[in-house]
């Protein structure tokens, strides 16, 4: 060979070596986690011919999405939604099993976010007891603090303050949430003494009262809400002072019996309030300047309050879904100028999708209803007592029931003994559809179907001695709005969408579970999977 080809030849391989070790360094310079509460994965598709072009279908027609995206869990809400997508696991490894659940230890109801060490830091005392210890798992976020010695920066930040706390995680620069009592953003002792002069002068500029002196209309003619239900429906609730729930909604003339600042909260306009304060981070905090990557954690809210309110067929859900669309392009346009286009790598989801109004159903044929915990509690408490006396077996009633252990071992009865009773009298409520014991839950390898989904829900140290779930289409609560914690797929098909650096542009029709998400962002960021995680990455988004 000659010295000339032999000289081109490794050339040739050291310009490959340093292309493959370059690969493996190179990261997104930016981050972004975008929760939206209470989306289902169709309202993605029912509403896209209402969709700008530079929101959610910059994530479909750019992006990656996952089709066929679910929980792998029952027990779909808020607080565990945000663990679970962070963590990349189930509520059975990192602990937050509900937004609230019962303690034994404490013999008390524990809130997924609580922490009674920490104060306040702006806002309101009352709300200020907040941070992620309940976390049994690390997030990651938290693994790229630790990847990075703590130079890359993460921000967190939601109207609902789990919605901030949990996906910042343990070592969060920076997790802020609303506080309904005063219009502003807060935070806690846990993450800083005194908040930044950035969220100071956002909370200064008074954002709430601009939105709450206007009026909440259709963004698009109403005509072009034809795939919702009527404005005026009786399975809605609305505002108090308006004799309708129908638009438009005089929000200055609203806020007053409904709770002032706390209103905005229940408008598409609290997720407009948090698209400036998001924005407002971004130049802030510098994120994504350096060649440390960063995290921006987002969850917008209100979709939850007001799909609560007034139900997924409702026009206002419509069109609080066409604003959160501009809200989403208000925010990429803002990252193409801070941060550089192709420099930030997003992704999108929910942290559970919802059910349909179950009387709204019954009364269309449909073989659903309204379920009464306190009825079924009356009901089992009554056959507890005819069986073992009459005594305080119970200590908790939900779908996670705790019996009294003290009680048990004093009175020599057979704990298992009575979780099966437990779990068979609830099978005889009209609306249940599987009551599990916790010793099933143990000792049992459940692989799929609702047994698997209750498993991996189920957490040795915070849930209890049996766990139910309630048939297709059953709801509790009222006849108005609509609920979501239940382990069917209307409860558990939300969004997975991808975006930008490293992200390769398709979508997929399998199962792609909301655990899956973590391990993918740690793939991008080429660093360790958070320390508890049972998901994998998503294969088909990676270039």
């Amino acid at each position: 060979m000659k010295k000339s080809s032999y000289l081109i030849l490794m050339l040739a391989l050291l310009t490959s070596m340093q292309s493959k070790a370059q690969n493996v360094n190179e990261k997104p310079k930016l981050v972004v986690g975008i929760v939206v509460d209470q989306m289902k994965q169709e309202y993605l598709t029912r509403f896209y011919g209402n969709f700008g072009e530079d929101g959610f279908k910059r994530f479909v027609e750019e992006g990656f999405m996952a089709r066929n995206g679910h929980y792998n869990y029952s027990s779909t809400n808020t607080g565990p939604g945000h663990a679970s997508v962070y963590t990349g696991t189930t509520p059975a490894v990192h602990g937050i099993v509900n937004n609230s659940w019962y303690s034994r230890s404490l013999g008390r109801s524990v809130y997924c976010a609580e922490d009674t060490t920490v104060v306040a830091v702006g806002g309101t005392a009352k709300n200020g007891l907040i941070s992620p210890m309940n976390l049994y798992s690390t997030t990651i976020t938290d693994e790229l603090k630790l990847y990075t010695q703590k130079q890359g920066k993460v921000i967190a930040m939601s109207i609902k303050d789990r919605g901030s706390a949990l996906p910042g995680g343990h070592l969060s620069d920076g997790s802020y949430w609303y506080d309904s009592s005063t219009g502003e953003f807060m935070t806690s002792t846990y993450y800083m003494k005194d908040l930044p002069n950035w969220v100071k002068s956002f909370n200064s500029a008074q954002h709430v009262d601009k939105y709450l002196n206007m009026t909440w209309d259709t963004f698009l003619p109403i005509e072009n809400y034809n795939i919702s239900g009527p404005d005026n429906s009786q399975y809605e609730s609305g505002f108090r002072g308006k004799d309708t729930p129908t638009f438009p909604y005089n929000l200055k003339e609203l806020r007053k019996d409904n709770g002032n600042f706390s209103l905005i909260s229940s408008t598409p306009f609290g997720n407009s309030l948090l698209t400036e304060f998001a924005i407002s981070a971004v130049d802030a905090e510098k994120l994504g300047q350096d060649n440390t990557p960063d995290f921006l954690a987002v969850s917008y809210s209100s979709t939850d309050y007001i799909g609560h309110n007034f139900g997924p067929q409702s026009k206002e859900v419509q069109d609080t879904y066409i604003r959160l669309d501009r809200e989403l392009a208000k925010l990429f346009d803002a990252l193409d100028q801070k941060v550089g286009k192709g420099n930030y790598s997003v992704f999108l989801t929910a942290d559970h999708a919802v059910a349909e109004n179950s009387i709204q159903m019954k009364d269309d044929g449909f073989k659903t209803d309204n379920f009464s915990n306190s009825n079924a509690r009356k009901a089992v408490s009554a056959a507890l007592s005819a069986k073992y006396g009459a005594k305080a077996w119970i200590e908790s009633f939900s779908n996670n029931i705790h019996l009294n252990h003290k009680l048990i071992e004093a009175e020599g009865v057979d704990l298992y003994e009575m979780q099966n009773f437990v779990a068979a009298k609830m099978m005889e409520q009209n609306g249940i559809y599987i009551a599990l014991t916790a010793r099933d839950l143990v000792t049992n390898n459940y692989t799929k179907n609702i047994k698997n989904l209750l498993q991996n829900a189920y957490h040795t140290k915070e849930s209890g001695d049996v766990l139910v779930v309630m048939d297709p289409g059953w709801q509790t609560g009222g006849s108005k709005g609509t609920g979501h914690g239940n382990s069917w797929t209307y409860d558990t098909h939300v969004p997975i969408l991808f975006y930008g650096w490293g992200i390769k542009k398709g979508n997929s029709v399998r199962e792609i579970h909301i655990t899956d998400i973590a391990p993918s962002v740690s793939m991008l960021l080429n660093m360790r999977l958070p320390n508890g995680a049972t998901g994998t990455p998503i294969i088909e988004m990676f270039r």
